[in-house]
């Protein structure tokens, strides 16, 4: 079933699952497609199953900055579907892929229902909440190389090694100046961690990527696994 390839999906009960199924359909993400625009009314859910989303903070002087990734262990408009539907935030699609979709209106219908989906919905906006708080301090205490390779870690662990990027793009992304990118990137090329050319940037040793990323790198990661890990063993336990 190609919706269970998202993660979230992916951990539904089969039960819930088919109470769901007859609702979502498979879309195409198209590179820098505009999902959101601030104080915009949403009226589809994603799931991603591959490609990358980005949620960004537009400043008054032009520039801007993400605040947190979306792939295919994740969701997007969720939390606004049960509330009143609106995003606060620029939302784009950073790498294309593709997603299931299913109506706003019918995601709060079916998270009134059933209680295990509403949960996990729940579950994730506590982990997307912990990524953005986590992106902030980032951002504000540690170096532009160790924050490139915490963010390149994230886009390898759902989109792989092989990421089409402009250094404008990046250095949008990471709210810093184009000419710190270039130092970093180029830095990064001749240590052999990745390697960069024409708008394609390859990892070529995660391994190595991760240990110059700094913690946020793995805290991300650790928020993630134990957010499900521990639901689930409590779930397990009651049954």
């Amino acid at each position: 079933m190609p919706h269970a390839v998202n993660l979230l999906l992916g951990r539904l009960a089969p039960a819930t699952f088919a109470r769901l199924a007859p609702y979502l359909s498979v879309v195409d993400l198209s590179a820098a497609e505009v999902l959101a625009e601030p104080h915009q009314q949403l009226q589809r859910v994603y799931f991603p199953h591959s490609g990358i989303i980005s949620c960004v903070v537009e400043l008054a002087d032009g520039g801007e900055i993400e605040t947190g990734m979306i792939g295919r262990d994740g969701v997007f408009g969720a939390s606004q579907a049960l509330d009143n539907k609106m995003t606060l935030n620029r939302v784009t699609v950073q790498i294309s892929g593709k997603a299931s979709i299913i109506g706003s209106d019918r995601l709060r219908a079916l998270a009134g229902e059933l209680p295990d989906f509403k949960a996990m919905l729940t579950r994730y906006e506590q982990f997307f909440l912990s990524q953005v708080q986590q992106t902030a301090a980032c951002n504000a205490v540690h170096d532009i190389e160790a924050r490139t390779c915490k963010w390149l870690s994230r886009m390898y662990d759902l989109a792989g090694p092989d990421l089409p990027l402009t250094q404008e793009f990046f250095a949008g992304m990471m709210g810093v100046r184009r000419t710190s990118v270039t130092t970093v990137a180029g830095a990064l090329q001749s240590a052999g961690l990745i390697s960069y050319s024409r708008g394609r940037l390859h990892i070529v040793d995660i391994s190595q990527l991760r240990t110059r990323a700094c913690e946020c790198d793995e805290v991300v990661r650790s928020h993630y696994r134990r957010v499900f890990r521990v639901a689930e063993a409590s779930e397990m336990n009651k049954s």
